[in-house]
């Protein structure tokens, strides 16, 4: 079968590897009909995520048809059309238990998919622990409306809910590319006061103008003036960083009021500083880390509700044996691209 696949730092190939098979009771093997390009897939790609496995068949947003099952799995059965988590975990062990999966202690456990045993950009693909890590596609739902469930969607849903919004906060939302937009759709689940976004590319806030009227939108430059104008204290009294560089990590905090919660979504390409000595007196409250992605089925739901819409980010679509110009269209922002589709 075609397989995308990490070879050495800095270079993917599309490859031709066998068709995987159960190894364990609770695997499935699920036949790839859509999916995505990730800019986590970039990061793997230039040597930012030291786990990531060369060899390793990348890709971990997709959605496709279970193939076959192994005999311990009850959830999902051949034939079910079914999203596949980004995250692999067991159910059973101490944080899965307080759903805080992506801490799950199985050596699986976590972001496994297309970063430590085999993805999805390919035909299929092996799922552990599939009760877990599959959700069932209600069938007023399509393919393409599921596609980002697994991933991105479920992390936006995750920095809402970790966020706590209250309907009288003011929200700034940093990023609008497709975690962003995500995390805004989620947010506004919420019914804050207000929302503000803020991007440095002007197509991206044209498309939050376009798609959500009601929220307020900035660039860098105006940005701390805009959230001082609508927050009732200062600042913003809850910021989500969604867009991952040392910039808008300092953004973050110095937009927020005194006592904000800041909670960081995006996943950086090195270390960031936290200047304790400037920020001192201001007592936020930071809430980090990996997307606890257990809440699939609340955001099928919410998309088969008309509640969710995630359709419009998917601006381009591209066949699996056409995946390397999707990517290179994706890593370098042309044609106003947000997130690729990959038909398999």
């Amino acid at each position: 079968m075609l397989a995308y696949t990490y070879m050495e730092q800095g270079k993917f190939a599309l490859v031709d590897k066998p068709k995987p098979v159960l190894l364990q009771a609770r695997d499935a093997i699920v036949r790839v009909t859509l999916g995505s390009v990730c800019t986590s897939d970039l990061h793997i790609k230039h040597g930012s995520v030291p786990r990531a496995v060369p060899g390793i068949t990348v890709g971990h947003e997709m959605v496709g048809v279970v193939e076959e099952v192994g005999t311990a799995v009850t959830a999902v059965k051949p034939g079910d059309r079914v999203t596949v988590n980004v995250e692999t975990f067991c159910g059973k062990c101490f944080f899965c238990q307080r759903g805080w999966v992506n801490n799950c202690t199985d050596p699986d456990g976590g972001w496994a998919l297309g970063c430590r045993i085999d993805g999805g950009q390919a035909e299929y693909v092996r799922v552990p622990y599939a009760d877990q890590g599959l959700n069932k596609i209600p069938d007023s739902v399509s393919d393409l409306q599921a596609l980002l469930v697994g991933d991105v969607l479920a992390t936006g849903y995750w920095a809402a809910q970790i966020s706590e919004i209250r309907p009288e906060d003011a929200v700034l939302i940093i990023g609008a590319g497709p975690t962003g937009i995500c995390t805004l759709q989620c947010v506004r689940l919420k019914g804050p006061k207000r929302i503000i976004v803020c991007d440095k590319d002007p197509r991206r806030l044209d498309f939050v103008r376009a798609h959500y009227p009601e929220v307020i939108t900035a660039p860098p430059e105006r940005v701390m003036e805009t959230v001082r104008a609508h927050g009732a204290h200062g600042g913003a009294d809850v910021v989500l960083e969604a867009a991952g560089a040392p910039e808008t990590f300092r953004m973050a905090w110095e937009c927020a009021r005194p006592n904000a919660t800041v909670t960081v979504v995006a996943l950086y390409d090195g270390p960031q500083t936290l200047p304790l000595p400037t920020m001192y007196g201001k007592n936020l409250t930071f809430k980090t880390g990996g997307v606890d992605g257990c809440s699939c089925d609340e955001t099928l739901a919410l998309i088969a509700a008309g509640k969710l819409d995630t359709v419009p980010l998917i601006t381009h679509t591209y066949p699996l044996k056409d995946i390397e110009a999707a990517y290179d269209l994706f890593e370098h922002r042309r044609d106003g691209v947000i997130k690729v589709a990959i038909e398999v």
